[in-house]
């Protein structure tokens, strides 16, 4: 995945919010919808954290976000932050020293929950500490975590108890002062998050941050994720996601990213390959992940397509900046629509990389 990603127009009407800026990070009020993840190390471990943080930006990570869960980790969280390439979020439950301190520490972002945080009085001297560093909050809420009486009343969360909560939050933090907000709504179920989000999101200009929780991992996870911040995404709702796995960081990010091309709001590779069928002659799969590997090393918002079917691979090879249509034995390479050759199937990756290459520098100079 390419850190320098190009952001392009969104096909899809936004939702209005206010900005807020994490670091460098601008969320909200029209600004390209922003990647974050969480490392999973423990963050006394500076060197360990550090790393993951770095290869979480050099997959495209805009933000990430790490626990702070005692104070010892504050010290490390400060070293890091001195480390560290993007902006980072001290995520906090419970503590709200710990909040106040991770301000003091140099966080781009605090998230809490301000139902744990506990009363006013705490609350507002997060707010404070937030106030005098210049940095933004999250307030999140999370199925797992509903108030009591939402609870007692509905019986189980529902949209209008996860809306319900997210508001009051919110108010909280308006009463005290404080307006620099990005605010999550999250579960594990799709429809629940779904619903949740767009009762929210229908009467406040607050950004939101987006995910489905507790996703899982692998494909089961890339599949839920995607489904429920897609629907989300189309309808102009979400400012900033966070692909939730138990899988390192970095492949949240490639998920996220590969979201967000998806559904246009990101330029960068892609690969169209043939999902093959009886007709195709060449073993296409590994052809394909060859291409895939090449690919993941190039920034141009290049489209290769690599296909093995007589039916519609020269159509869809052509579409394609550059392309190869197999058969057996050998492939013919097309470049912006024109066939520039057939070469034997042996050849087909590395002509095909070798004109992907070229194409992929004369797009980056026509964008400089």
């Amino acid at each position: 995945m390419s850190t320098k990603e190009q952001s392009t127009r969104s096909p899809w009407p936004r939702r209005a919010t206010r900005s807020v800026r994490v670091g460098d990070v601008a969320i909200g009020a029209g600004a390209p919808v922003s990647v974050q993840t969480m490392t999973n190390t423990d963050t006394c471990d500076v060197a360990a954290t550090l790393a993951q943080v770095q290869q979480s930006a050099q997959a495209g990570a805009e933000l990430v976000r790490i626990a702070v869960p005692r104070f010892e980790a504050v010290d490390a969280f400060a070293r890091i932050r001195e480390g560290s390439p993007v902006p980072l979020i001290a995520d906090i439950h419970f503590d709200y020293k710990l909040a106040v301190a991770a301000a003091q520490a140099g966080a781009d972002k605090l998230r809490i929950n301000p139902g744990n945080i506990g009363n006013d009085d705490r609350l507002a001297a997060v707010a404070e500490a937030a106030s005098e560093a210049g940095i933004p909050i999250r307030v999140g809420v999370n199925a797992g975590s509903l108030e009591k009486d939402i609870l007692e009343r509905d019986g189980r969360p529902t949209p209008e108890g996860l809306a319900e909560s997210a508001r009051r939050s919110v108010q909280r933090m308006h009463d005290l002062g404080f307006e620099d907000l990005v605010v999550s709504i999250k579960a594990a179920d799709v429809p629940l998050t779904v619903a949740a989000n767009r009762l929210f999101a229908a009467d406040s200009d607050l950004p939101l941050h987006l995910g489905v929780t507790e996703a899982g991992f692998g494909r089961a996870a890339t599949v839920k994720a995607a489904t429920g911040l897609s629907i989300l995404l189309a309808e102009g709702i979400g400012d900033t996601i966070r692909v939730s796995m138990t899988d390192p960081p970095e492949e949240e990010v490639e998920v996220g990213l590969y979201i967000l091309r998806a559904l246009g709001l990101r330029r960068g590779p892609w690969l169209v390959s043939c999902p093959t069928c009886g007709r195709c002659q060449v073993d296409l799969a590994p052809l394909a992940r060859q291409v895939q590997a090449a690919l993941n090393d190039l920034k141009a918002p290049l489209t290769v397509a690599v296909m093995g079917c007589e039916v519609n691979g020269p159509g869809e090879a052509k579409q394609a900046d550059v392309g190869l249509a197999a058969g057996r034995g050998r492939a013919t390479i097309f470049a912006r629509g024109e066939v520039l050759g057939t070469v034997p199937i042996e050849q087909a990756v590395d002509v095909l990389v070798e004109h992907m290459r070229r194409i992929a520098a004369e797009l980056e100079q026509q964008q400089q």
